[in-house]
């Protein structure tokens, strides 16, 4: 069951889509599902993604959270100190926002509705 605040996925910088996932599926044996031509989800132990849109690249991973609730996190986030950078916004299976932490670092929080 997802927990409000708990990590529950990991977006990785994609670059050329092909070969990261040749490379994940020869040297790991992962497997990998398709969302679109720069979108590759996996499932090995924690889920994740590659994401290859030049549009939508971040130069680190991007841990996301998750929340029963978007607007209450997000209203939390930001009464904490944290800075939405990217307003909450949809994207297949949910909608996500992204934010800064005090130190920098920016993370995401998703929901299915």
């Amino acid at each position: 069951m997802r927990e409000d605040g708990k990590i529950d996925y990991v977006e990785l910088p994609g670059g050329d889509l092909v070969s990261t996932k040749r490379f994940y599926q020869a040297a790991f044996g992962w497997a990998f599902t398709d969302y679109g031509p720069s979108y590759a989800a996996f499932a090995e132990g924690l889920d994740g993604g590659f994401d290859a849109d030049a549009a939508a690249q971040t130069e680190r991973p991007l841990v996301v959270l998750y929340a029963h609730d978007l607007e209450a996190m997000a209203a939390k986030v930001q009464a904490a100190g944290g800075a939405i950078v990217k307003p909450i916004f949809s994207f297949p299976g949910g909608r996500r926002f992204h934010f800064r932490d005090p130190s920098g670092n920016e993370l995401a929080v998703w929901s299915e509705s």
